[in-house]
């Protein structure tokens, strides 16, 4: 299955544009993903096929200091250090394809939950096709990665569960992501919450 432009960014911006987020794409250039993924999280590296994500903190002045603001290394260092490939990979669970999809529908709610999706007016399964339609960008082998740390057990995320706990990976109080690696591209998607 194939994508286009304007299925991809019309996912992208239905189910995140309320919320508080950054999605955003670049190239795999690297043998060790995370150094894509920190030209991403730096803004340094264009999306590369030219696509429109979404970045809620993009002008913010912290900027000046971290350019990966609002990701940060870990709560005990300087929270202005540059962030490091070792910071990105003790911080990220690889997860299943299935949990991967769930967990782009969870990043639409506080909590990265599946409880308040009522307040989109498509059902359950139009927004999973949404999901889909995001990771279909991808290609057929990928593998997602992310900070719920419910992941770390056996790599699936179960959303029955009440709330999940994630390990912190940026300012804010609350943050949930998922990275998507495949041999072309690393997509981030992540959910901010200042609880």
């Amino acid at each position: 299955m194939s994508i286009d432009q304007e299925s991809w960014e019309a996912a992208v911006r239905h189910l995140y544009e309320d919320g508080f987020a950054f999605n955003a794409t670049g190239p795999r250039k690297h043998e060790d993903w995370r150094a894509d993924v920190l030209a991403v999280m730096e803004r340094a590296v264009p999306d590369p096929r030219g696509w429109v994500g979404l970045d809620d903190t993009a002008d913010y002045f912290y900027r000046t200091e971290q350019p990966a603001f609002p990701f940060r290394p870990p709560f005990e260092a300087d929270p202005f250090r540059p962030l490091t490939l070792a910071d990105i990979g003790e911080r990220l669970w690889e997860i299943d394809r299935a949990s991967a999809e769930n967990l782009l529908l969870a990043l639409t709610d506080d909590g990265c939950t599946l409880r308040n999706l009522e307040r989109f007016t498509e059902s359950f399964d139009e927004l999973h096709d949404m999901a889909r339609t995001i990771l279909t960008r991808y290609g057929d082998s990928f593998t997602c990665y992310t900070n719920v740390t419910a992941g770390r057990r056996n790599g699936t995320l179960d959303f029955t569960a009440s709330h999940h706990g994630w390990l912190p990976m940026t300012f804010y109080g609350e943050d949930c992501g998922l990275v998507v690696v495949s041999d072309t591209e690393v997509g981030l998607f992540w959910a901010f919450g200042d609880y």
